[in-house]
């Protein structure tokens, strides 16, 4: 096993390193953790599972820049869920710890690389939508298939290449540097600009959506004035009254989700964290997994394409379930009625 420099307020514990970070200290809190991991990972991989097969299976539904980058966002949510729940409930509540420094750290990649596809798939959702309402007239050619491959391919290889920067040797074991109090072998100047760059992408998806909230609240009222003159209801009124609370939805999910996560990693960076608090940052680290299990109702459930898609899968499952219901009640009918001839 690797050893580094442990955390000054995890001085007291001796021997393995990795036991410094197991934080839960009674059984209530481990059952607590492993149901909500199991709960809210669960939940999510069925329903990105769903969505993704709802885009994929519709032919013109899958041509759409918009809903690559919603397939985007479910695929990076299923592969978060999955590495997430199972390093986490593995490590904090059947405290497995007999696994290398480099192990540690392809875990923790991959769900740094699952969770920054996420958010970043979140932002280029925005900004399609910040480019359908801003200029409508140039999004077909400013939004083609092929950028929207290209920019996808671009956000999965720069969110692995920062996720696994501490597996390639940016990290305190290496460099003997000091080591963060929330994460073994990662480096405190590594989390920092972890940190920098998830705010960036906060930051980006909370401008976009916050302009596209303007531009339909502008509408709404523009279309308010011209229905009371015209004494008539509007039905692009309504639309962008539902687009505006969608993404106060999303803005309040998302800030509800990441805020408490984010703000325990940046003042453990600044300051010593108390046993309680680390405790607290373990909880609240699944959060996240709730924010992915609540992205596609938000973003892909609530879209009437998908929804219509979703009515007819469920049509068919029951037409094929009732047909399986009935054929053997018409078998028994049509043996009885031979047997009578």
């Amino acid at each position: 096993m690797d050893t580094c420099r442990i955390p000054a307020n995890a001085s007291k514990c001796s021997g393995n390193t990795m036991e410094c970070f197991m934080v839960l200290s009674t059984q209530a809190q481990k059952i607590s953790i492993g149901i909500l991991c199991g709960l809210f990972g669960t939940m999510c991989v069925f329903e990105n599972s769903l969505v993704l097969y709802l885009i994929f299976s519709s032919p013109g539904i899958r041509k759409k820049p918009s809903y690559l980058f919603i397939g985007s966002l479910a695929l990076a949510d299923i592969l978060a869920s999955i590495i997430f729940v199972c390093s986490f409930v593995n490590f904090h509540v059947f405290n497995e710890a007999g696994f290398s420094k480099e192990v540690f750290l392809l875990q923790l990649g991959g769900v740094n690389t699952s969770f920054s596809a996420s958010l970043s798939s979140l932002l280029l959702t925005a900004l399609d939508r910040y480019l359908s309402i801003s200029r409508p007239s140039e999004y077909k050619l400013l939004m083609t298939r092929r950028r929207a491959w290209t920019a996808l391919g671009v956000l999965w290889l720069t969110c692995a290449t920062i996720a696994y920067l501490p597996l390639l040797g940016w990290n305190c074991c290496v460099l003997d540097s000091s080591c963060s109090e929330l994460f073994p072998f990662v480096d405190d100047n590594y989390l920092s600009g972890w940190l920098c760059f998830v705010v960036v992408l906060l930051g980006c998806i909370v401008y976009a959506y916050a302009h596209v909230l303007w531009r339909a609240r502008q509408h709404v009222a523009y279309m308010e004035k011209h229905q009371a003159q015209a004494g008539k209801p509007n039905s692009r009124m309504r639309m962008d009254v539902m687009l505006a609370k969608t993404l106060v939805m999303v803005l309040a999910v998302l800030v509800l989700c990441w805020a408490p996560v984010l703000v325990l990693m940046a003042y453990s960076v600044f300051s010593r964290l108390s046993d309680r608090l680390r405790k607290v940052f373990a909880f609240c680290s699944t959060l996240c997994l709730l924010n992915s299990m609540v992205n596609p109702i938000i973003y892909a459930l609530r879209s009437k394409e998908l929804f219509s898609s979703l009515r007819r899968v469920f049509s068919r499952f029951r037409r094929q379930l009732k047909a399986a219901e009935e054929s053997p009640e018409a078998e028994s009918t049509h043996r009885s009625s031979v047997i009578e001839t």
